[in-house]
């Protein structure tokens, strides 16, 4: 068991608890949350929440069991789809219900476990979970994504994400018919205030930008398809919700349940249909990912209304 107590910084005044004990400690803001709901902040020998605001001066108690080592479980996954393969790479074709690395909270399989399973060898670059993962995409969103197994190819692939020089594009099908039918989202993304999983639109939030066109309109929804110019956590589902067009089937933020049942879908309609990037040899390269099954069926069904 670790513990530590000090005085709460004045420039912490107000802060919650979560978000003061990440900046205090150096934690993520998650392991913070469930330090602090397992009882193990006190503020001047009081148990508080992870929601609580901390007081500027009052001393601070904390104690918490060392994060367990998050490591690679070489777990097969016989949907995971090897789009392209060399020396310098592995493009995947990830299915919904897949993380791309381990991280706290998840239990399920991962693409970098798929992978090291199949026999892939792929860079040691990055965290110990998380080795060669260049960029991620939610658990339960679908399609396409890099991952490096050269030294070269991990540092190029950051640097081209982190420079927005990678191409990327989405499909999704929303509720409702988008006011303009094309358009750009300028809206900051930040975690959100009272949901640990969840993120919103917040003043102080990062900057998250998304382009979008409507490709098909059905009675009750809409295809489009979305450039992302950021990639922030949650960001097309955070935006479009914020326009009240909800992915469809993304009951987190506010899809309609119904819709999402006569669909027949148990996760958003959101799939990673475009990656291009230059490769470390230098060229150019586009790859694309048809729309997977649960997601088809969706589509027809709301073709035929």
């Amino acid at each position: 068991m670790e513990h530590r107590s000090f005085p709460v910084p004045d420039g912490l005044d107000g802060a919650r608890v979560d978000a003061g004990l990440a900046k205090l400690l150096g934690f993520s803001r998650t392991l913070a949350a469930e330090i602090a709901t397992e009882g193990g902040v006190l503020l001047d020998g009081t148990s508080v929440d992870k929601s609580d605001r901390l007081r500027g001066g009052a001393w601070l108690e904390v104690s918490w069991e060392p994060p367990r080592t998050l490591a690679i479980e070489p777990i097969a996954v016989a949907d995971l789809g090897i789009v392209h393969d060399d020396a310098d790479l592995v493009v995947v074709d990830k299915p919904a219900g897949v993380a791309a690395h381990p991280s706290l909270g998840w239990n399920g399989p991962t693409v970098v476990g798929a992978l090291a399973a199949a026999g892939f060898r792929i860079s040691t670059s990055g965290a110990p979970e998380r080795q060669g993962v260049v960029h991620r995409l939610d658990a339960g969103t679908s399609g396409l994504m890099v991952v490096a197994k050269s030294e070269r190819a991990y540092t190029e692939l950051k640097r081209q994400f982190h420079d927005r020089e990678v191409e990327k594009i989405y499909h999704t099908v929303v509720q409702g018919r988008p006011d303009p039918l094309a358009g750009t989202i300028d809206a900051p993304v930040g975690r959100h205030p009272r949901s640990e999983w969840k993120f919103a639109v917040l003043a102080g939030g990062k900057h998250a930008v998304t382009h979008y066109e409507t490709l098909e309109a059905f009675r009750a929804a809409s295809l489009l398809e979305v450039h992302l110019e950021t990639g922030r956590t949650h960001q097309i589902r955070v935006h479009m919700a914020a326009q009240r067009h909800p992915c469809v089937g993304d009951t987190m933020y506010g899809a309609d349940p119904t819709l999402s049942a006569r669909l027949g879908l148990s996760r958003q309609w959101l799939h990673a249909r475009q990656l291009s990037f230059t490769h470390p040899a230098g060229e150019w390269a586009t790859f694309v990912s048809e729309y997977p099954s649960d997601l088809a069926h969706a589509l027809e069904v709301l073709r035929g209304d």
